[in-house]
């Protein structure tokens, strides 16, 4: 028998969140079947997540869903941060058009109603089942699978077996305790309340404009702007204040009396958290896997907690699908916490310097801080974009050679095609591809390289009004002006758009295609497996 047929389901996947719920669908298109699990019967009513960035919504609209979340998302307006005094000393904003990959690049969004559709789309699959109110008790693994013990919404036991096994059960996640898997403390961890309002129409004139954080030592406070009249606070609570009573009505409303009164809108919640900064040392164990939450928690600042674990379940299904396969080995998940793990150390890092900034307390320092960032600025309010925080990818399932552009997001350009212009990946798909710089002399010999690959689709693309052959012509000239910049002629892309590697010439580009044939993983001191692609 074999190990597909030995077992109930290909993935068991325990939390139908955000993370799981993507991860359900990803593996439900791609044949899988998937049994997804929540103790919780129903989608959560009240916004938790409330920002997405345009990696995060490309990946939605590979699966089909961008048309049906369109409704309940919105362009995110730049954050303005206000220093002691209330002037202005920093604003992070959104890269200028045309956007690197097509969509609006920083966005909110209604969770609530972007989370049901993710589960309809996941179930809408007929490999994959979804049971609600049904507990994991405990993983047992064995060779050829893992064991999960359930028990059901009426307290009736049962097990399942599944080949692997991912959790997506938050930061309480039983699936990381029963697999060992440790936390390691990045040391942030601060008391916050969360307040989220529904502004009456009148109201809303009088709020700001633009998100905003207003780092005055007395109590930093964060203000976004969500969708349609969905606006938030965040505000840090102070030494001695009890985190329960803060949450009372009659206390929400005196800590937004600068803003609002009871007669301009609905609270819609008011919820206490400490947020942390936490990453899992490891985040497989055999054939037990986690993500989102369950492998990492960060501060808010910059709104990237979700598309962190949206991030993990793209980076992992693609290997996962690989493997389930038999086309590449289990090894190949050994990549997964490489990749994702040092993305969530880095890209943390860096939303732990802009809270610290934000949360600074000491008056005399936060003269300083607002003196700092002016000078950064050249005087002048410091101006940076979200885009350039997120990091790429350092380490991992990459090509050995860090040439440029490597580990980073390749560009999803507009193409003419028929009379239409569709983005990128509705023209090419979103597998293994190669791209090539039109322009190129060489443009037909690279294609001719890669021709001996039918399984990684190759493209050449060239501006519009180019003379170069069988080109994809591309509108705004997105890639031209990344092939320049990087000055390179091809690049090879993998299944979650992360570049493998960048190729000045045909000699570069039939090295990276014979170490991707090649390409060996550690499965053993002193083994090594092949991976092709």
């Amino acid at each position: 028998m074999t190990e597909a047929a030995a077992t109930d389901y290909d993935v068991l996947v325990v939390g139908f969140g955000p993370t799981g719920a993507v991860a359900a669908g990803q593996l439900g298109r791609l044949g899988h079947r998937t049994l997804v699990i929540d103790r919780l019967t129903d989608v959560h009513d009240k916004p938790r997540a409330i920002a997405l960035d345009h990696e995060i919504f490309r990946h939605l609209d590979n699966m089909g869903l961008a048309e049906a979340i369109a409704p309940h998302v919105e362009p995110f307006t730049a954050s303005e941060h206000f220093g002691v005094d209330g002037q202005l000393i920093r604003r992070i904003d959104m890269v200028a058009k045309p956007y690197p990959l097509g969509y609006t690049p920083s966005m909110v969004f209604s969770q609530p109603a972007v989370e049901a559709e993710l589960r309809r789309h996941a179930t809408g699959f007929s490999n994959v089942r979804a049971e609600l109110g049904v507990e994991l008790l405990d993983l047992v693994q064995a060779p050829d699978g893992v064991e999960a013990k359930l028990k059901d919404a009426d307290g009736q036991l049962r097990s399942v077996t599944a080949r692997y096994v991912l959790g997506c059960d938050g930061a309480s996640s039983t699936v990381r305790e029963i697999a060992g898997l440790a936390l390691e403390d990045l040391i942030f961890d601060e008391p916050w309340l969360v307040v989220d309002m529904r502004v009456n129409e009148a109201a809303l004139a009088r709020l700001p404009q633009c998100s905003a954080q207003f780092c005055k030592p007395a109590r930093p406070v964060s203000f976004l702007i969500g969708p349609k009249n969905h606006r938030r606070w965040e505000i840090m609570l102070l030494p001695g204040e009890d985190a329960r009573q803060m949450e009372r009505p009659d206390n929400v409303w005196k800590l937004l009396s600068p803003w609002l009164t009871p007669e301009d809108g609905e609270l819609w919640r008011a919820a206490s958290y400490r947020f942390h900064a936490l990453v899992a040392d490891v985040w497989r164990n055999g054939k037990i896997l986690i993500a989102g939450d369950a492998a990492h928690q960060q501060p808010p600042f910059i709104g990237q907690g979700m598309c962190q674990g949206l991030r993990d379940a793209t980076n992992l299904v693609w290997k996962l699908d690989r493997v389930l396969r038999g086309v590449s080995p289990h090894c190949l998940l050994d990549s997964y916490t490489v990749e994702r793990k040092q993305h969530v150390i880095e890209l943390t890092g860096r939303i732990k310097a802009i809270g610290q900034s934000i949360c600074e307390r000491d008056f005399v320092a936060a003269r300083r801080r607002d003196a700092q960032i002016l000078a950064d600025g050249g005087g002048k309010p410091l101006l940076m974009t979200r885009q350039e925080i997120i990091p790429p990818l350092r380490a991992g399932f990459l090509g050995q050679h860090e040439g440029p552009a490597r580990g980073s997001l390749f560009p999803q350009p507009r193409i003419a095609s028929a009379g239409t212009v569709r983005l990128l990946d509705k023209v090419t798909g979103s597998g293994w591809r190669a791209f090539i710089d039109g322009r190129s002399n060489d443009a037909a010999a690279l294609l001719a390289l890669c021709a001996a690959r039918p399984d990684i689709f190759a493209a050449a693309i060239a501006p519009a009004g180019s003379t170069a052959p069988d080109a994809l012509e591309e509108t705004e000239g997105v890639l031209a002006n990344w092939f320049d910049r990087h000055g390179v002629v091809a690049a090879l892309v993998r299944p979650d758009h992360y570049v493998f590697g960048t190729a000045r010439d045909a000699a570069e580009l039939g090295d990276l295609l014979r170490e991707i044939e090649a390409l060996c993983m550690t499965s053993r001191p002193g083994e090594t497996t092949t991976i092709p692609i």
